[in-house]
């Protein structure tokens, strides 16, 4: 079986080498260690691509590569990053063309594709999940809110700017639009909101019974109820994995109880959640496991 080079790009690179749907060895990771929360967000775009082209080929110095795929933030059509509102340095940047002129020897005419990060997580989760055959939709939930599907459909699918909500007030996502989900769940978007408090001390302080905080609580999970039941309405019930860095936020009864209000149609009944750990290792699969479709 070949072997694939999967890259996920979220707070940090990190990349692999696939064979199957299993990662060979250990991953590369960059930075190495955090600096900062968004390490990547003070960097130049041409930077960020340097740097994905140095981790791919350091893991890819033995045996032919089949493909190569890139899972990155943001609007992602023709490899071009089109939008990224977590990297807005990004917007604009031809990715996919920028790697595959800059790969040299046995890499340079290895096909690059670039996706969106939430569409590689739900690949990746399909693989672990043995659901490859199957429609799997993913929210990755972190300082920004992607949406990820599988397989991978033409469109925009930033499922994270489904509008929740129709008050003015709610401006805090990070487009700059009114009333997205990001701008409730985002963690940028919270600490926005509560500037006197981190996102875990307003979940700890809701538990504790602080009204504000508890408002705030059950606000978080109506709006995801609500964006799970727009995307039902849509395409249909069925598990909606939930994953990311912070996943620890989200209570899954609760999320079932508001989502049941919202989806009343017998035929469209019967979804759930299920809350993933995220890995880098279940993104840079994903990657690969797109990346060989798309060749």
């Amino acid at each position: 079986m070949g072997k694939t080079v999967g890259v996920l790009v979220m707070e940090h690179i990190a990349v692999g080498l696939v064979s199957g749907d299993k990662v060979q060895d250990k991953l590369r990771v960059f930075p190495q260690k955090e600096v900062t929360l968004d390490s990547l967000r003070s960097m130049p775009a041409e930077n960020i691509a340097e740097c994905i082209g140095d981790e791919i080929e350091a893991v890819a110095k033995e045996g032919d590569i089949d493909a190569i795929g890139i899972g990155f933030p943001g609007i992602i059509r023709n490899g071009v990053v089109e939008e990224s509102p977590n990297l807005q340095q990004m917007k604009g940047f031809a990715m996919q063309g920028k790697l595959s002129a800059a790969l040299k020897g046995k890499l340079a005419k290895v096909p690059v594709r670039v996706f969106n990060d939430a569409d590689v997580m739900a690949a990746g989760i399909a693989a672990r999940e043995g659901k490859l055959n199957k429609l799997v939709r993913v929210w990755t939930l972190g300082n920004g809110i992607g949406f990820g599907r599988f397989p991978a459909s033409e469109g925009i699918w930033e499922g994270g700017h489904t509008v929740v909500t129709l008050d003015p007030r709610e401006n805090y996502c990070g487009c700059g639009g009114r009333g997205h989900l990001e701008g409730i769940l985002g963690l940028r978007a919270m600490r926005l909101r509560f500037l006197d408090l981190e996102p875990v001390e307003v979940f700890e302080n809701a538990k504790q019974g602080d009204a504000r905080c508890q408002e705030f609580v059950t606000l978080y999970h109506r709006a995801l109820a609500a964006a799970t039941a727009t995307s039902i309405h849509l395409e249909g019930s069925g598990t909606f994995f939930v994953t990311g860095p912070e996943v620890r936020f989200v209570d899954t009864a609760m999320l079932d109880r508001f989502l049941h209000e919202m989806v009343k149609m017998s035929p469209l009944q019967g979804s759930r959640f299920e809350v993933v750990a995220r890995t880098d290792e279940l993104g840079v699969i994903g990657a690969a496991v797109n990346a060989r479709r798309a060749a």
